[in-house]
């Protein structure tokens, strides 16, 4: 059964491999042995990675841009991880706190609910769902519901990964 369970290779690079990850021989032998397996590879220097742990907002992202690189090894690893299991996020906005929740690709907007709390699964209705990217775009909620972005969806609606906030 073991055997059965998805893998995800990570090729462990130097920062002189961090933009020829994809055409470098050995991790190119990685991929073709990976390939056997049905499995992902996700190259990563790990160096690089401890550097990044210890930086915020903008200086991360300067790193990053000095590097050449678009996202972390870290951040590959984790939507790889989702990917690999069928997993995805939805996130929640009301007053007190965002939050994400994880779920099954494919469930259902009342499935969903359920996670949050079971008394909103057996008394779901519809709920409001907007663009996460048309949220930061706009603003607010305000202005996503001036502009009509704002939509309202039903039991059978199937939920969006990581880009929809469920209101």
């Amino acid at each position: 059964m073991l055997t059965l369970k998805p893998i995800l290779y990570i090729a462990n690079i130097n920062e002189e491999q961090i933009l020829t990850a994809d055409t470098d021989k050995y991790v190119n032998e990685v991929k073709e042995y990976a390939k056997t397996e049905n499995a992902k590879v996700i190259p990563l220097c790990v160096k690089i990675e401890e550097e990044l742990s210890m930086l915020e907002g903008e200086d991360k992202k300067e790193m990053l841009e000095a590097l050449g690189i678009e996202e972390s090894g870290l951040d590959k690893v984790i939507k790889a991880s989702y990917d690999l299991l069928g997993l995805m996020s939805f996130l929640t906005a009301g007053k007190p706190e965002v939050r994400a929740w994880t779920i099954k690709k494919g469930t259902k907007a009342p499935e969903a609910a359920g996670k949050i709390h079971s008394d909103i699964q057996r008394g779901f209705i519809r709920a409001e769902i907007v663009s996460y990217d048309d949220l930061v775009k706009e603003g607010s909620m305000n202005a996503v519901k001036e502009k009509g972005l704002l939509r309202s969806e039903g039991k059978d609606y199937i939920m969006q990964d990581r880009r929809y906030c469920i209101i």
